[in-house]
């Protein structure tokens, strides 16, 4: 089971979700967060576009927040923070190099497609459209 973020915070209720799916299935759940990186100059990685220490430290405290609340569900957990451009190819990346069954994701409310395509915040979506798991977004 993958517990994903585009780099947003992870409510309750998407560790009570996946949780509870793990639970079900008798798995573990690896979370699993995007620092973004905002492009590269002229195709080379460029210091001034890569997630700063404190964006890192920002990701890396709210896997561990999840890790420790799904390990009071009594859920086997993990965690990793990944710095990329293409969240949405690295989150289903994840989930197929680690044989995940399930990925849940937290999710703003769906938008028209032609700018949901445009929108960060739409990720989840996308994430949706491209696994071949089931992704169980949790809106509020």
């Amino acid at each position: 089971m993958l517990l994903a973020t585009e780099g947003r915070a992870i409510p309750a209720a998407a560790v009570e979700r996946a949780a509870e799916l793990a639970r079900e299935r008798g798995v573990g759940v690896h979370v699993f967060s995007v620092a973004r990186v905002w492009g590269t100059s002229f195709g080379f990685p460029n210091p001034g576009l890569q997630p700063t220490r404190q964006e890192l430290k920002d990701q890396r405290a709210r896997v561990g927040e999840a890790v420790q609340a799904l390990e009071r569900h009594g859920v086997v957990a993990s965690g990793r923070v990944l710095g990329t451009r293409k969240a949405t190819k690295r989150i289903v990346g994840e989930a197929e190099r680690l044989g995940c069954t399930a990925i849940v994701m937290a999710a703003d409310p769906p938008r028209r497609r032609l700018v949901a395509d445009l929108m960060w915040s739409q990720e989840p979506y996308r994430v949706r459209r491209r696994a071949k798991v089931p992704v169980h977004l949790v809106t509020p």
